[in-house]
């Protein structure tokens, strides 16, 4: 029985396929810093040094969020879902620990456990760009580690002098609050459910970047989806057309930070025009057409009932999918 009113059954397969079979849905996102998280690698913010926009030639350095800094907080809150109702535990499923290999998570993100067996991931991510420059979507902060009296001198903790001033002092790059990153999350030969599972994961999931820190809070905005029989324009291609668009709308506000309403109202214009210069068959929800879609994903998922309907469906998915292809390889791992 299908969940969704609002989508053709013909733009979803009917099982998860063994082999890919060209469906292809993509999910338009805006992602929307809303603390200082860090997206870092050997302690420096991640960064790129591109063209401004597709039609502007000038060269700047961008914010680079990482594919993996994506999906992983994504698939980590859908597996937070399936322990909490019972479609898994932790002790037979752990992240990147021991997977399953029967749950929806493994068949839809995959896993590699060595001889033991893989799946590939049927979402695709890739590096996502911020349209603002590097200059203007960081700054930097000193960071202290205060005795616990609260202040930075010595009260004698530790044999250290009474009133010398600690030197446990830092600094650190984060990104600002209102930086936007448009980033396309493709799933591959999506099922209604596992459609229906990413979509539900994208937006609930609310903290990216470095884990050990307490920041990191982004509110993901979805503007659309395309279904589609092929990949459709990168990130960057994307993001750059968004500069040129409101470059063009003169709401570039430099270095105050973008307007969230003129970046959606960019973006939605900058990838319906990307849209229609492709040469593969797709059919869009973009702008007044996905609010339906959206409504109904949003009532389907905001209570307990809506939402086990969900994992219920990709759980049978996942358990059928894993019992014609890898319980052989399970099996035989099982056996050593």
């Amino acid at each position: 029985m299908a969940l969704l009113k609002t989508v053709d059954a013909k733009l979803f397969q009917s099982q998860i396929p063994y082999k890919p079979m060209g469906k292809y849905v993509h999910f338009l996102t805006i992602r929307v810093t809303e603390s200082y998280p860090l997206f870092q690698t050997d302690s420096e913010l991640n960064k790129a040094r591109v063209r401004a926009g597709v039609k502007d030639k000038n060269t700047i350095s961008r914010l680079s969020m990482f594919k993996r800094k994506q999906s992983t907080p994504e698939r980590l809150v859908g597996r937070e879902l399936l322990r909490k109702y019972e479609f898994m535990t932790a002790e037979e499923c752990e992240y990147n620990v021991s997977f399953a290999m029967d749950n929806p998570d493994c068949i839809i993100y995959g896993f590699a456990i060595g001889d033991s067996g893989s799946e590939k991931s049927k979402v695709v991510v890739d590096t996502a760009f911020s349209i603002t420059a590097f200059d203007e979507s960081h700054e930097t902060f000193t960071l202290n580690a205060p005795y616990e009296n609260g202040t930075m001198a010595s009260k004698g903790e530790d044999g250290s002098k009474p009133g010398e001033v600690t030197s446990r002092i830092n600094q650190q790059d984060h990104i600002r609050p209102q930086v936007f990153f448009p980033s396309i999350v493709t799933l591959k030969d999506p099922t209604e459910a596992n459609f229906l599972y990413v979509f539900n994961n994208i937006l609930r999931t609310r903290h990216y970047g470095a884990q050990t820190t307490r920041t990191g809070r982004i509110r993901n905005e979805l503007i659309g989806v395309v279904f589609a029989d092929g990949e459709i324009t990168s990130n960057l291609r994307w993001t750059q057309a968004i500069y040129d668009q409101m470059k063009a709308n003169n709401t570039l506000k430099s270095p105050d930070p973008l307007d969230e309403d003129d970046v959606i109202a960019a973006a939605k214009s900058a990838i319906e025009n990307l849209m229609a210069d492709e040469f593969i068959v797709h059919t869009d929800f973009i702008g007044d057409v996905f609010v339906p879609l959206l409504n109904e994903v949003k009532s389907l998922t905001n209570n307990e009932v809506g939402i086990k309907s969900i994992l219920q469906k990709a759980d049978a998915e996942a358990k059928e999918y894993a019992s014609k292809h890898i319980s052989k390889k399970k099996t035989a791992a099982k056996a050593k």
